[in-house]
């Protein structure tokens, strides 16, 4: 009798062993599908992302390099070379324009949420970590917030205070040229010369700095493409 019954006991024990067991991996099995699932949907709303900041980050690049062109229209109006004024215009706006840095990080914070663990590549969640704490918040600061670069507030009213008497407007008061050779002493122009060496300097390296930071995108946009297959 006793050993009918702990015979009994032992299957009954082994069953429930085996049914638990199953149970608890078949969890661990949804619980992996739901997460491989979540952090798909996650990756490519970060895909998607990237390619609306890698245009902006071409646009910003473009309109730096607009930048150092008025620079070196107005270098050559300085210093009585000369200039298509057709463009004056253009390069008047360009001179102390300032831009934002857009950035789209829904993906980055529905990551961030879930959890960053959620993304079992080490080496893949490091370069989105790094993208989005480090080299945004960099290029954020830079446009936004560094004084130095604030190109419009630090530079456009003491440049106008300079080039406005020699401006030509017509009846509804827009630009329509420029008095040359300018009336401006010696020591005039060499302070609206040194304003621009810093606004080029300045402008060349955020270029610098948007290049890389687009190279870092395209290569993380390339991974999580490839991880999505």
């Amino acid at each position: 009798m006793k050993k009918t019954n702990w015979k009994k006991l032992g299957s009954e024990f082994l069953s429930i062993f085996i049914a638990v067991t199953m149970a608890f991996s078949l969890n661990n099995w949804n619980e992996n599908r739901r997460d491989n699932k979540a952090a798909s949907k996650i990756l490519a709303e970060i895909s998607h992302g990237l390619e609306k900041d890698i245009e902006d980050v071409r646009v910003n690049q473009g309109g730096h390099k607009d930048g150092i062109l008025a620079c070196n229209f107005w270098r050559d109006v300085l210093q009585d070379n000369e200039v298509n004024s057709d463009s004056l215009i253009q390069y008047y706006f360009n001179l102390t324009r300032d831009y934002i840095s857009v950035q789209n990080i829904s993906g980055y914070e529905s990551l961030k949420s879930k959890g960053l663990e959620l993304i079992k590549d080490d080496s893949l969640r490091f370069e989105i970590i790094t993208l989005y704490e480090y080299d945004y918040s960099i290029l954020k600061k830079f446009e936004e917030e560094y004084t130095e670069m604030q190109y419009q507030e630090n530079y456009f009213k003491e440049i106008n205070n300079k080039l406005a008497p020699n401006l030509k407007f017509n009846e509804n008061g827009n630009i329509i040229g420029i008095k040359l050779p300018l009336r401006l002493n010696e020591v005039e122009k060499n302070i609206l010369l040194s304003y621009l060496w810093k606004i080029e300097v300045n402008r060349n390296f955020l270029i610098k700095f948007y290049s890389v930071t687009e190279k870092k995108q395209m290569q993380l946009r390339k991974k999580i493409e490839q991880s999505l297959k």
